[in-house]
């Protein structure tokens, strides 16, 4: 199939996918566990670029770069070419994609999750091919569970693997606080710790929070079940969440995902303030501030 393609880069922002509440509702035959999540994705993340070159290459900048482990072409930005590729039924020419790794990896915010579905999308513009929603999802989730709901990067509901996907409700105008304490947290090791697996839904919810008053009320109701076994693992968790708390101008705070990252909500006008505290406070640890929506 003939295509015509972009003759300039395209670059879009992978932004972090945060589970401002997650709970684990089970556990399927086949050792997936079941969830029911809350996701938002704030203006902080990785960096994506596609342009035209005279061959296909991934180049990996920014300052986690040397965290990806393993080979290039194992990376899920390319997995995520050669896979639109063949579900678009195309071939390719010569790309170069660049990935500026801002987010720490594996720290439970879904960076490469996030880049490989960036990937996607920028592939569809660069190409003009677009894929059907059903084809982009299959797509998605044979990447990996947390690809689909990193597609439309919008507050979400997120149950089943993490594929059965609801739009979630509209977020008030706030600021978040991002804080992973440079720690590795290993996900399995995080679900071994559960002791319990089949825990509650989460509560309804509204269609839209008026305030973050309402928005850490509601969250107030819920959990991430992840917590307390990360925590057990890494104490660094526990710190990183005290820090937060201690900040009087923090309304809320929880661990994301699997860990270490935790969050904190605050209004807009204290999120650039924080952020400084903290880095004065905590050279070593990653801090990133930013809107919530």
């Amino acid at each position: 199939m003939s295509l015509q393609t972009a003759t300039s880069a395209r670059v879009e922002l992978a932004r972090a996918k945060v589970n401002l509440a997650l709970h684990i509702t089970g556990r399927r035959s086949d050792g997936y566990h079941l969830l029911d999540s809350l996701v938002a994705f704030p203006q902080i993340g990785d960096r994506i670029a596609v342009e035209p070159a005279d061959k296909q290459e991934l180049r990996l900048e920014g300052p986690f770069a040397r965290d990806l482990d393993g080979p290039t072409e194992h990376n899920l930005v390319l997995k995520a070419v050669s896979g639109f590729a063949a579900r678009a039924g195309i071939t390719l020419p010569p790309v170069r994609l660049t990935l500026t790794k801002r987010l720490p990896v594996a720290s439970g915010i879904g960076g490469g999750s996030s880049d490989a579905a960036t990937t996607l999308r920028l592939l569809e513009d660069f190409t003009g091919t677009y894929l059907s929603e059903d084809t982009m999802h299959a797509l998605a989730l044979s990447l990996g569970a947390d690809v689909p709901v990193c597609l439309y990067p919008e507050a979400q509901r997120m149950s089943g693997i993490g594929d059965e996907l609801a739009p979630g409700p509209v977020l008030p105008n706030c600021g978040i606080v991002l804080v992973n304490p440079k720690v590795g947290v290993s996900t399995p090791e995080v679900f071994a710790a559960l002791s319990h697996r089949d825990n509650d839904a989460l509560p309804l919810v509204p269609e839209k929070f008026e305030s973050l008053s309402q928005l850490t009320a509601y969250l107030s109701s819920c959990r991430n079940d992840l917590q307390g076994p990360a925590e057990s693992l890494c104490p660094e968790i526990s710190a990183v969440l005290a820090a937060l708390q201690e900040d009087t101008r923090i309304e809320f705070s929880r661990m994301s995902g699997s860990g270490a990252t935790c969050f904190g909500l605050c209004d807009q006008k204290h999120a650039m303030d924080v952020e400084r505290s903290l880095r004065a406070e905590h050279p070593n640890w990653w801090i990133a501030s930013g809107p919530l929506a």
